[in-house]
């Protein structure tokens, strides 16, 4: 019973399939300015999404958050957050150990000072090359569960696209203790289905 079960469980990856990765910086690791923690858990199981879906010649698209040094959501700004992945510093480059392509596209969120950047679809190019790509199906994982990840998530299944979140390779702030749980029951009753690596085939 539970071999057809798991069977039943597995994921098939083709045509249409995207993984997105959200915004695994510098900064969102420990001793980052914005620490997730845990954060730096994330990369050796994106590393793995990333590797299915390269080998199988499917598309790979990363959102970063690329402040600038007067962003609305710093504290000295009147926002709730330390500086964090200020444009071009080293806490806004990718984390050291994340296996992103070269050639994958990145977009680039809260560029502007009163962007607050969650969503990896406040940069309209995203939805456009994930158009351009004819992409149905969106992998999405990375940092943080409760800001980014969420709104994210939220943005592409109000956009139509059938949402996998992947739990294993997520990680909260948890600003307050069950905000990481809040946001993923939140995502999976707006629609999202939460897969965890061992489930693709």
């Amino acid at each position: 019973m539970n071999n057809k079960k798991n069977n039943a469980d597995k994921i098939e990856l083709g045509l249409g399939d995207a993984l997105l990765v959200i915004d695994i910086q510098n900064d969102f690791l420990p001793g980052g300015r914005l620490a997730v923690t845990e954060g730096d858990q994330v990369i050796p199981v994106m590393n793995n999404y990333i590797d299915c879906f390269t080998q199988r010649q499917l598309p790979v698209f990363a959102t970063r958050d690329w402040h600038p040094k007067n962003h609305g959501s710093f504290i000295k700004q009147g926002g709730p957050w330390p500086e964090h992945c200020i444009a071009g510093s080293t806490g806004a480059e990718f984390a050291r150990g994340l296996h992103l392509p070269a050639t994958v596209p990145v977009f680039s969120t809260g560029i502007e000072v009163e962007n607050d950047g969650y969503s990896g679809f406040e940069n309209p190019d995203l939805n456009k090359q994930l158009q351009q790509f004819g992409v149905s199906r969106l992998f999405i994982g990375g940092l943080a569960t409760d800001y980014c990840v969420l709104k994210t998530v939220c943005d592409a299944l109000d956009l139509n696209y059938q949402v996998l979140l992947l739990t294993d390779a997520i990680r909260a702030v948890n600003v307050h203790r069950q905000d990481g749980e809040q946001a993923i029951n939140k995502m999976i009753l707006k629609g999202a289905i939460p897969i965890t690596l061992a489930m693709i085939q």
